[in-house]
């Protein structure tokens, strides 16, 4: 994106009525969080860059009027990411936030309370990664590794055929899933149904039918990503309400309530025994936060992600995401995730959406309203998919 604002766009504008931007400078929304794990040179970095910050899984009212003020009266577009995350995933789509539509048809009303005649536009953005030289042979070398990592018997067989590789990727993916659910049930009491329950219920569920290995894997996937997010939730003391990302960003904001606590900010006028006390919590917040990091990394994967379209693509998703959670269970380094091989990346852009065609709705019912601007996104953003 900075390719693209910092050396792409200003020889475009040049040609046209509209003056480039400064090297350095754009408007975007950031998740506050990033400065707490990025460290002080992106909390100073971000502001200076243009960005505004929106503190996640809380109803965060200055941040909103920062995005509010910056999308009605900033220099340049407000760009902002409306899936919230990263999913891991090409030629994946997850479930939109609604504050994308939010904004945008508050940018409308503020408009017209000023009797301004701009009208406010949604652009939708789509990025992609591909592969230069399918990295086949890289792929081949890390799903051993994490066989490896997994307790799983070398293979003999290292052919790069996609029949193999998803055999053994398939397999890989069932271990990790045993190992956890038993994980879970012993460690943490999480009644986790047995893959005999979970087949016959959803047999049940489809008149009889023969259950889909992969939508079984999928099934068995959810119920232990439920499980992780219940830890976590028990120990805040929250209720579990929304989807899995909804789940994350309110356990999320409760992990950093207790590791960043604004009573505590002046550490120079703590005594040793309160600052101790106060570092038990912010450990024991980060271990809860701990099975949330797990859930982040799968709340996309789908069980037939790769089968529908094995390209090396879909592979290496699927293996990085896997690597993950594997480097998480082993207490290890995410900055050093393996490099497969050279991409390029293909940023597309797609057909505005006037949110002012719906501000009459949005007056009817402000609800339906969001969601339907929300709903033309998704189906914009997943038409841009290559």
């Amino acid at each position: 994106m900075g390719y693209l604002f910092w050396n792409l766009l200003p020889p475009a504008l040049k040609k046209g009525p509209l003056q480039p931007p400064p090297l350095s400078h754009s408007h975007f929304m950031y998740d506050r969080g990033i400065p707490l794990w990025g460290g002080d040179f992106l909390q100073w970095l971000f502001p200076r860059l243009g960005g505004t910050s929106i503190q996640r899984g809380k109803l965060d009212r200055p941040g909103l009027r920062s995005a509010r003020n910056l999308m009605l009266n900033g220099q340049y577009p407000l760009a902002a990411a409306p899936e919230g995350a990263t999913n891991g995933h090409n030629e994946l789509i997850s479930p939109l936030e609604p504050g994308i539509a939010q904004l945008g048809f508050w940018c409308v009303e503020d408009l017209r309370k000023a009797q301004r005649q701009e009208q406010t536009l949604i652009l939708p953005v789509g990025i992609q990664y591909f592969y230069l030289t399918p990295p086949w042979k890289e792929i081949e070398n890390l799903l051993s590794q994490l066989e490896q990592d997994c307790g799983i018997p070398p293979s003999d067989d290292h052919s790069l055929g996609e029949a193999k590789l998803y055999e053994r990727l398939y397999y890989l993916g069932e271990v990790m899933l045993d190992t956890m659910e038993n994980f879970y049930r012993q460690f943490y009491r999480q009644n986790l149904p047995t893959v005999k329950d979970l087949a016959n219920c959803l047999q049940e569920n489809f008149n009889g039918l023969e259950t889909d290995a992969n939508q079984l894997l999928a099934s068995r996937l959810q119920n232990l990503l439920h499980a992780a997010l219940t830890v976590g939730e028990e120990y805040f003391q929250i209720t579990p309400k929304g989807t899995l990302p909804d789940r994350c960003r309110r356990l999320e904001q409760a992990g950093w309530d207790c590791i960043y606590r604004e009573e505590l900010r002046d550490e120079q006028s703590l005594f040793p025994v309160k600052k101790g006390l106060a570092d038990r919590i912010a450990e024991e917040a980060n271990l809860r936060m701990w099975h949330m990091r797990l859930v982040e990394n799968f709340v996309a994967v789908t069980g037939h992600y790769v089968k529908e379209k094995p390209t090396v693509e879909r592979f290496a998703d699927t293996l990085l995401l896997l690597w993950n959670v594997i480097t998480r269970m082993k207490g290890g380094n995410l900055n050093n995730r393996p490099i497969l091989g050279r991409q390029r990346a293909q940023l597309t852009l797609g057909q505005p959406i006037l949110v002012d065609d719906y501000y009459q709705d949005y007056q009817d019912n402000r609800k339906l309203a969001i969601a339907k601007v929300t709903e033309v996104l998704q189906e914009k953003l997943f038409g841009l998919i290559i």
